[in-house]
């Protein structure tokens, strides 16, 4: 039987906002790795990391994520969750997989993409999050050829149900890990039900967490410890506390987790126990 404890992970930085946004938002391969670092301390067992360039503009160089890479193996044990998301060719998004992170990120479907500012009354940006099938398939064969396990990322229903066509090709092993990302504008809309539909949706024994986007992060974080998910915080998805207050760092997010599953009945996973719930024997 799966265990209840609640596995904890952390989205370190992303790769849109900027220290003028949250000053604890790390950019270089030593800030990132401390993060790591504070995240692991106060109880996440996996971080998910987007590199950057100094300036804090996004980076897909095989070097920058191999010098994070091996920053935070200096620093602590915690598994690595590489990012494949967002803009640019395919080959920049995937080369990075060859160090062989234990986990990386893959993106279960296209999507109308946007952030909508209610005080002006219009969209702060917006664009077409586009993953074709033939992309999914690609970037499965690739985590699939360095020995990484799959975290399916479903922004909608659609999403978390297209994880048959990969498990036709046999390109995924149980059990099967899925992300919830909500809140998002032209996604599943934030809400305690609709997550339940979600967690419908997945096969028997799969593992889910949820990402909530912003100040929805805490319900939805509630949410999931009744249902039996996991949960994901850090500074990629949101800054704020429970209270309201900005996080100094990646580390008062993952604190903030772990003493919320620990209120909810359920304890929370350490590093092997992780391991042994997503590579079982």
């Amino acid at each position: 039987m799966a265990s209840d404890n609640v596995i904890i992970s952390c989205a370190l930085t992303g790769a849109v906002t900027t220290k003028k946004h949250c000053p604890a938002i790390p950019y270089t391969p030593v800030e990132i790795a401390e993060e790591a670092r504070r995240a692991y301390e106060a109880g996440a067992t996996i971080v998910h990391i987007h590199a950057r360039n100094d300036d804090g503009s996004p980076s897909w160089s095989k070097e920058t994520f191999a010098a994070i890479q091996r920053e935070t193996r200096e620093r602590c044990p915690v598994l690595i969750n590489w990012s494949t998301g967002g803009a640019g060719p395919m080959r920049d998004r995937v080369s990075h997989l060859s160090l062989r992170p234990e986990i990386a990120a893959l993106n279960m479907g296209s999507m109308n993409y946007a952030k909508w500012n209610s005080a002006k009354g219009a969209f702060a940006f917006q664009f077409v999050f586009a993953n074709s099938f033939d992309d999914i398939v690609a970037f499965a064969k690739e985590m699939q050829a360095n020995g990484c396990k799959p975290e399916m990322e479903c922004f909608d229903t659609g999403h978390t149900n297209s994880y048959r066509v990969l498990e036709d090709m046999g390109l995924i092993a149980k059990p099967y890990h899925f992300s919830f990302i909500m809140g998002v504008v032209g996604g599943i809309p934030a809400t305690a039900r609709h997550l339940a539909f979600q967690a419908e949706q997945v096969p028997a024994g799969s593992r889910w967490k949820v990402i909530g986007i912003s100040r929805e992060q805490w319900p939805l974080a509630m949410a999931a410890l009744s249902l039996g998910g996991d949960v994901r915080v850090g500074l990629e998805d949101n800054f704020y506390l429970p209270t309201g207050e900005m996080a100094t760092s990646n580390g008062d997010l993952v604190a903030a987790a772990v003493n919320m599953a620990k209120l909810s009945g359920r304890g929370v996973a350490t590093l092997e126990e992780t391991k042994q719930i997503l590579w079982p024997a």
